[in-house]
């Protein structure tokens, strides 16, 4: 008639902690892969902490240069036998985000390569409207972005870090740096709570700010 589990406080699962870079770090590798086909994507990753499945997802007709904005309405998700396109993560994940100046030159450069090689490949070119395809314009796994990255992280000599490490650098940047916690999580698709909670460790300055801040402007009230 009753489960005596259901009174039980079972304990919280220990939420592992996040690996991101500097900005020094950030910088080295955008630098070691300037000269790569896919710079863009790889500055993309870092500037917007898109995940890996919406930037290998990204399309054109979401990707306004003009106005600097990217809109994440899909993603590539690997499948046992290759991959398909499936909606956002969540309600969340569907967003606008905007770019800075350097990496919508990124990728404008990017799309006169594009349309070079689909130029060069004639009707062997399939056009998916992706922003980054492989030379025939065909979807890039995202197992092999993975790989990828690896090989140009060590190259370059950097920490250990799988591909989403641009992702939670981007945010820690952020953060670290004043950017409200509700626009990052806006920025990358998530709650705000969970990225509190995920990023509240590399924040140990936060509550010595609070203090402080706080402090200062009772001292100019009774200054004035």
């Amino acid at each position: 008639m009753r489960n005596p589990a259901d009174q039980a406080d079972p304990p919280a699962a220990e939420r592992s902690r996040v690996q991101a870079w500097t900005a020094g770090e950030l910088r080295s590798f955008l630098e070691h892969v300037e000269g790569d086909r896919l710079f863009s994507l790889w500055r993309l990753a870092a500037t917007t902490g898109l995940r890996r499945g919406e930037i290998a997802g990204l399309s054109w007709r979401c990707t306004d240069l003009d106005a600097g904005r990217v809109s994440v309405e899909q993603q590539l998700l690997p499948t046992r036998g290759g991959c398909t396109f499936g909606p956002p993560k969540s309600a969340r994940s569907r967003r606008t985000v905007a770019l800075d100046e350097a990496t919508v030159r990124a990728l404008r450069e990017h799309r006169d390569v594009q349309l070079a090689e689909r130029a060069y490949a004639g009707p062997a070119y399939v056009d998916r409207d992706l922003v980054f395809a492989d030379a025939l314009g065909g979807p890039i796994h995202p197992q092999r972005l993975t790989a990828w990255f690896g090989q140009h992280r060590k190259a370059a000599g950097l920490p250990t870090g799988s591909l989403h490490v641009l992702r939670h650098s981007a945010a820690t940047l952020a953060l670290t740096n004043g950017v409200p916690v509700h626009v990052v999580a806006a920025r990358l698709g998530d709650d705000p709570k969970t990225v509190l909670g995920t990023y509240a460790h590399l924040l140990p300055q936060s509550d010595e700010l609070a203090a402080e801040t706080v402090a200062g402007l009772l001292e100019r009230t009774r200054t004035a």
